[in-house]
């Protein structure tokens, strides 16, 4: 009896989980080796988490909140011209809803520097803001210049010469090339070269173009009239008549035509310029007559001085004439 008690073995004595088949070792071993490798793996992964973790952080931006003292623009910034009007309404609506959209700024010395919302930060200093939410980066000079320059054309904010000197800045202090600028930009190099032909126009043309007093499509016509007597003569005529792109380009044609023929008779370089004042002249001078109805004449000594003769028939007519002029209905 005995031996046979014995001889239900081991398992029978301690329960059949304490000693393992050869297979259950097997799935035992399997198992094990899993899960150590598993360990293994992510202990490897944790630093490539690590790391994808600080990348997203990394480009997600803060926002946070800076004296408005400690905040300065960017002596880069493309734009130099601020509708006073227009920062007045926004500084109104900053009042009452405050300011939503953040300032992008980055560190510079003691202060931090504007990439992005000059014109917020104008309009809050003169809500009486005293903190704004701003976003902190940091920017290579070359940087801060393409930032503020793509934010400005996204918005439109920049007037055609602003636009054309920060193009200017960027090929010649980064020496970067048109190809590339227009890249930076999303513009095409042919928008990018047009711009820029703006800053060969005179300085008096070029505040005329700032503005409003002729546009874009008017100044890049004036471009090729290289005297710059003529080309302002020509930019006042748009002013005043009125005329269409259309009509810029048929002027300039007329001048150009005046001026070069001359220049086939040898004629020296100061005839030429008075031929091309006078034909400008001429034609004020049969806009004028139309106008009033009688015999006008413009001289001129050196296309900038002069006098008006308007000729009258009777007491009555100088009456209707200045009558006309005092009521401005000269059109």
């Amino acid at each position: 009896m005995a031996r046979k008690g014995l001889g239900r073995g081991l398992n029978e004595m301690f329960g059949s989980n304490t000693v393992k088949t050869e297979e259950q070792a097997k799935t035992t071993s399997r198992k094990t080796t899993s899960k150590t490798t598993a360990v293994k793996t992510s202990k490897e992964n944790k630093p490539i988490i690590k790391e994808v973790i600080k990348e997203v952080v990394k480009e997600v931006p803060s926002v946070q909140e800076l004296s408005i003292d400690d905040i300065e623009p960017n002596k880069g910034q493309p734009r130099k011209e601020f509708n006073e009007d227009a920062l007045q309404e926004l500084a109104d609506s900053i009042k009452q809803y405050g300011l939503i959209e953040p300032i992008v700024v980055t560190k510079k010395d003691t202060h931090y520097e504007i990439i992005a919302g000059e014109r917020r930060w104008r309009a809050a200093r003169i809500a009486g803001v005293r903190k704004v939410p701003v976003v902190i980066r940091e920017y290579t000079d070359q940087q801060r210049m393409e930032v503020a320059l793509i934010e400005n054309i996204q918005r439109e904010d920049l007037n055609p010469i602003e636009e054309a000197l920060a193009y200017q800045t960027l090929i010649d202090e980064y020496h970067m090339t048109q190809d590339q600028v227009a890249d930076r930009v999303s513009k095409s190099r042919s928008a990018v070269t047009n711009s820029m032909r703006l800053l060969k126009l005179t300085d008096e043309v070029k505040q005329m173009l700032i503005d409003g007093m002729i546009s874009s499509g008017h100044a890049r016509c004036l471009v090729t009239i290289t005297d710059p007597d003529v080309q302002k003569q020509c930019a006042t005529e748009i002013f005043d008549e009125g005329l269409s792109v259309r009509e810029t380009e048929d002027l300039v044609k007329n001048v150009q035509s005046i001026m070069t023929s001359s220049s086939k008779e040898k004629s020296k370089p100061t005839e030429n310029k008075n031929e091309a004042i006078q034909a400008i002249l001429d034609q004020y001078t049969e806009n004028l007559k139309n106008v009033l109805g009688t015999k006008v004449k413009i001289k001129s000594s050196n296309g900038k001085k002069g006098k008006i003769e308007i000729s009258y028939s009777s007491a009555d007519d100088l009456e209707r004439i200045i009558h006309m002029i005092q009521n401005n209905n000269l059109q």
